[in-house]
Order: structure tokens, then C-alpha cells, then sequence
């Protein structure tokens, strides 16, 4: 008979704090509580009867017996991903379910979808517009893990803002990201205050994208006035936005000027709708990445919307 094994959230948090050497770091990363981890490791040295950890001051000391387990416990996790990533290939050769971002779904996916269904009439596309995670310190590597993680439970593919690093996941890099003031061409013909220069900005409603907020620790608008050597620009004022279509939808409006991604704005360019005031575009740390599972990747309707979707962000940037 099978010996009975330990709970698998024990077994998680010991692999993740052993990794870490941290049960902080595997908190974040498992998106519990210390106090949680610290519980499930104490369940689980009383479940198997062995101290699995020295623990000093500031340090966590794996014992000898933690140490020669880790390996393949390790290994048992990686087979049991595999095993799960072989299973979901099944659920439907011809369905495709895709994760994004509300914004880069409404402002970017969706103009160009068409073009992807009308070559691949047998594959059922499931978009579904999902909303990050938070861990606990809010932003940073351990959210954007934490989004991933929730995302691609029950996705084939994502795409995620982020840094990239991801690993056990197939990433590529979709599109590199720049910020810009973007506003209603009536802006620039304002009687009163026309946007002539960035120093005319002070006399604007200024809108906020939250994007660099929430996800990067830092304020489109602070980064962009910073690299364009303007100030006496209150930045505090004008409405926030969660999301970047909120604050366009306001920009279109005539409501003001907000600083975000032009990647998101091209339709409404074209149509005159929207354009940029000035030539400057900041360079983000984070981009667009598209990702899917090892095991996924090689799925027909995977390895086409994949191929389709590089192929389009490269016309993208040779525009």
C-alpha cells in the first residue's frame, strides 16, 4: 500500500521556503501569509516527525534530512505540472482560451482578431479580459507571478505586462513599451491655453494611467516629464484610472491629457480622434510577453495564435 503523503500545501510552502531560504519570500510567492507558511511547514514536520529547518535570528538552516528530500520533492512537483499541462492539451484540439490585460484586449487584441479567425475558422477563440493579482507587497516580481500562475489555470495562452521573468513558462517578448502625452486634437487649438509645448501642460487637466502606479512603483507622468526636462507640472492633480482604455475613453472626451502606451491608442490616432502633442516616447522597463506552458506550446491551435500574434506585433513595429 501507498504510505499516506503529507498535505500538498505543505509540501508547496517547505519547497518554497527551502528555495527561498525565506518564509517571507515564499509567502509572497505562494500569495499567503508568513504566519500560513510558517503553520503548514510546523504541520508538516509534525506529519512526517522530522525538523525539516534550524532557525536563527535572521537565517533558516535546512537540516540534513530537508536537504537530501528537496531533490525529489522538486522533481515529484515538476512531473506533476507536466502531468496536469499534458491533460489540459486534451480538452479541445480546436478550442483556444487567451488572457490579457482589459486594455491591451479592447485597444490592441481586438482590431486584429479578425484577421486571425478568418484564417483559422476551426479554432474556437475564448478571449477573456482578467484583472492582476496582488501579493503582498502589491507589485513587483512576486505579483506578476502570482497573475500568471491564476491566469494560466485555466488559460492556453497569456498575455501579461510585466518583466519577463517567468520561469517553468514559454515567454516571448510581444511588444516592447513606450509612454507619450496623448490628448483630443482640440486640445491643441484650445483659445485659451493651446498645448503648444510641454511647459503648456500646466494649464491642462492632466489624466493619470495607473499602470506604472500600481505595477511598476511609478508614475507615467513623473517618468515622462522627467526625461523631457520639465517642471513647475503639478502632477498630483486630475483623475486616476485603473486602466488605460478608461483614461483614453476620458482623453477622446476632450477631458484632458494623459501620459500611457500609444501602442493602445493607433485606431483612435488614425481616426483623428486622438494624436500625440510631442515627439518624446519614454522607454518602459516592462512590456508585453506572451506566454504559454511548455507543454501547451506545441498544440496546433496554440503553436498557430502564438505564430499569428508574433507576426503581428512585428508589423506593428516596423510601422
Amino acid at each position: 500500500m501507498t504510505a499516506r503523503l503529507p498535505p500538498l500545501n505543505s509540501l508547496k510552502a517547505f519547497e518554497a521556503t527551502a528555495r527561498h531560504r525565506s518564509v517571507k519570500k515564499a509567502a509572497a510567492e505562494l500569495n499567503v501569509t508568513p504566519a500560513a507558511v510558517s503553520h503548514q511547514i510546523k504541520a508538516l514536520e509534525d506529519h512526517l516527525g522530522v525538523q525539516l529547518f534550524r532557525r536563527y535570528n535572521r537565517a533558516l538552516e535546512l537540516t540534513d534530512g530537508a536537504r537530501a528530500c528537496l531533490p525529489k520533492l522538486r522533481e515529484g512537483f515538476d512531473n506533476l505540472v507536466q502531468a496536469v499541462e499534458r491533460l489540459r492539451a486534451y480538452r479541445g484540439a480546436g478550442m483556444l482560451t487567451v488572457s490579457a490585460p482589459p486594455s491591451f484586449a479592447a485597444r490592441w487584441l481586438m482590431p486584429r482578431l479578425h484577421r486571425f479567425l478568418a484564417a483559422h475558422a476551426e479554432i474556437d477563440v475564448r478571449v477573456s479580459a482578467r484583472v492582476r493579482q496582488a501579493a503582498d507587497q502589491g507589485r513587483g516580481a512576486a505579483a506578476e507571478r502570482a497573475t500568471l500562475d491564476d491566469w494560466m489555470a485555466d488559460s492556453d495562452i497569456a498575455i501579461l505586462y510585466g518583466r519577463g521573468e517567468y520561469p517553468g513558462f514559454q515567454v516571448e517578448e510581444l511588444l516592447p513599451l513606450t509612454v507619450t502625452p496623448i490628448c483630443s486634437p482640440k486640445l491643441l487649438a484650445d483659445p485659451r491655453h493651446p498645448l503648444v509645448g510641454p511647459e503648456d501642460l500646466r494649464h491642462h487637466m492632466l489624466l493619470h494611467d495607473d499602470t506604472g502606479d500600481l505595477y511598476d512603483g511609478e508614475s507615467f507622468w513623473e517618468l515622462w516629464l522627467n526625461a523631457a526636462g520639465v517642471s513647475g507640472v503639478d502632477t498630483r492633480r486630475g483623475p486616476h484610472f485603473s486602466h488605460a482604455v478608461l483614461a483614453l475613453e476620458a482623453a477622446i472626451e476632450g477631458l484632458g491629457v494623459v501620459v500611457t502606451l500609444p501602442v493602445l491608442a493607433e485606431a483612435d490616432m488614425h481616426a483623428a480622434r486622438l494624436l500625440t502633442p510631442f515627439a518624446l516616447r519614454v522607454s518602459l522597463i516592462s512590456a508585453y510577453y506572451l506566454v504559454c506552458s511548455e507543454a501547451s506550446a506545441t498544440r496546433p491551435a496554440v503553436a498557430a495564435f502564438r505564430q499569428w500574434l508574433l507576426a503581428e506585433a512585428a508589423k506593428e513595429q516596423k510601422a
